[in-house]
C-alpha cells in the first residue's frame, strides 16, 4: 500500500503561480495524495481557477485571516495521518514526498521530516530546465550540504534551519501543538518548528526537493516591523532554556551572540529609517543580551546622539 499524505496549500491572490505549484504536487509519485487548497479570501480569481482547472483538488474558502489561519484550516481538513505544506508560489521537485517517507522508515519514531531546498529568484511560473541543471552541476540534483537532523532544538536556537514548503509532519503532532500561532505575523513557522523540536526528532533529507521562490520585487530590504527571530527565540529560551530534550546543550555564547546581532540589525535598520526611539530600545536589548556586541553599542550611541540633537 502506498503511503498517504494530505498536502495543504494556503492561497491568497496567487492565480499567476498556483497552477505550477499544483502541477509540481501532482507530479509526485509513489504516494496517495489528498490536496487541499485553502483560499484565504482571494480577489484575483484563484479559487475559481482551482475549481475550473483542478477538479481533483479539495477547495476550502474562508474570509481573509492570514497564512497561519489558512494552514491551520488545512490541517483540520486533512484526511491523512501525514500533512505536507507548500505555499502557493513555491514548487516541489519530483520524488520529494517519496524521499521523505523513505527517510522516515529509518527512524519511525520521528513525527516530522523536511528536505533541503534551493532559492529561486523569479516571477516566472516555472524555472527553465537549464536553470536547474546549472545549480545541480549536471544531470539531476546534487546533494546539498548536510543540515541538522534529529533532536535539533539547539540548532534551531541559532537559526531557522527548516522551511515550511519543505516539511511534512504527522497531523496528530500538528494538532497537539495547536498548529501555527495566528498572533504572529512573521516567524509563525519558526515558532512551530521550535515547539515541535521539543517533542519529536525532526529528520532531514539532504537532497534539495523544493524551490523557494524569491520575487524580484521583494528582494529589496524593507524596514522590519518586528524582530521576529529575537522575539521567537527569546520566548523559547524563557520557556525551555538552552538544552534540548536529548540533553544536548546549545552553546550559550553562540545563541546570545546571534540574538544580540538580530537586535543590532533591527536597531540599525530603524536608525537608518529615522526612528531613533525604536533603534535605541532595540540596541539596548542587543547589548544587554551580549555586552560584546559592538554593533549594538554603535547603534545605541548614534541613536542617543540623534535623539539629543533632534535629527
Amino acid at each position: 500500500m502506498l503511503p498517504s499524505v494530505s498536502v495543504v496549500i494556503p492561497c491568497y491572490n496567487a492565480r499567476r503561480h498556483l497552477p505550477a505549484t499544483l502541477r509540481s504536487v501532482f507530479a509526485q509519485h509513489g504516494v496517495t495524495l489528498d490536496v487541499v487548497v485553502v483560499d484565504d479570501g482571494s480577489t484575483d480569481g484563484s479559487a475559481e481557477l482551482v475549481e475550473r482547472e483542478f477538479p481533483q483538488v479539495r477547495l476550502v474558502r474562508q474570509a481573509n485571516q492570514g497564512v497561519s489561519a489558512a494552514r491551520n484550516r488545512g490541517i483540520e481538513e486533512a484526511r491523512h495521518d501525514w500533512v505536507a505544506f507548500i505555499d502557493a508560489d513555491d514548487l516541489w521537485l519530483p520524488g520529494k514526498l517519496q524521499a521523505q517517507f523513505e527517510r522516515l522508515r529509518a527512524q519511525p519514531d520521528a513525527q516530522m521530516v523536511y528536505t533541503a531546498w534551493l532559492n529561486w529568484t523569479s516571477d516566472e511560473p516555472e524555472p527553465a530546465p537549464a536553470w536547474l541543471a546549472e545549480r545541480a552541476g549536471g544531470d539531476g540534483l546534487a546533494d546539498a550540504d548536510p543540515g541538522p537532523s534529529g533532536w535539533i532544538y539547539p540548532e534551531l536556537l541559532l537559526d531557522c534551519h527548516v522551511w515550511t514548503s519543505a516539511t511534512m509532519a504527522r497531523r496528530a503532532l500538528l494538532q497537539a501543538l495547536g498548529g501555527f500561532d495566528t498572533t504572529l505575523h512573521i516567524g509563525e513557522d519558526y515558532d512551530l518548528w521550535l515547539r515541535a523540536s521539543r517533542v519529536t526528532p525532526i529528520l532531514r533529507v539532504d537532497r534539495p526537493y523544493a524551490l523557494y521562490r524569491l520575487h524580484p520585487g521583494n528582494v529589496t530590504k524593507r524596514v522590519p516591523k518586528a524582530n521576529d527571530k529575537g522575539e521567537i527565540v527569546g520566548r523559547a529560551l524563557r520557556r525551555w532554556g538552552y538544552a534540548g530534550p536529548d540533553g544536548r546543550q546549545a552553546r550559550r555564547a553562540d545563541v546570545d551572540r546571534g540574538l544580540a546581532r538580530s537586535w543590532s540589525d533591527f536597531a540599525g535598520a530603524h536608525l537608518v529609517a529615522g526612528d531613533a526611539s525604536t533603534a535605541r530600545r532595540a540596541a539596548l536589548r542587543a547589548v544587554r543580551t551580549d555586552p560584546r556586541q559592538l554593533l549594538g553599542w554603535t547603534v545605541l550611541a548614534k541613536s542617543l546622539l540623534r535623539s539629543v540633537s533632534g535629527g
